[in-house]
């Protein structure tokens, strides 16, 4: 299973996960649930997730030549006062949605 980290206020994905959830799509909608705490990644081309949250839309950078990439969030965890500390992160993938559930 691909990892997602936390690394100086950035999302690092994955090529693997940047695959099968965004494609060719080079945005993403991010919203942090505070009841949950937890981070929701989708990408733009998911119009649901727009009708049912308020999300912000992040570019996805790449990092490398394997594909990964990365999003800086550090609005959302300045905003939510979170912890930034870099670290590995613990996520639930649903495939048919195309969401990433990021615990934070």
């Amino acid at each position: 299973m691909a990892k997602i980290y936390l690394k100086s206020s950035h999302l690092y994905l994955e090529n693997d996960l940047v695959e099968t959830i965004f494609g060719n799509i080079h945005y993403a909608y991010v919203t942090y649930q505070k009841d949950t705490k937890k981070l929701l990644v989708t990408p733009v081309s998911s119009q649901w997730f727009v009708k049912m949250y308020e999300p912000a839309q992040f570019l996805l950078k790449s990092r490398n030549l394997k594909g990964d990439k990365t999003l800086a969030i550090r609005e959302i965890l300045i905003d939510n006062d979170l912890d930034t500390t870099d670290k590995e992160l613990n996520y639930e993938l649903v495939k048919r949605t195309k969401l990433i559930k990021i615990q934070l």
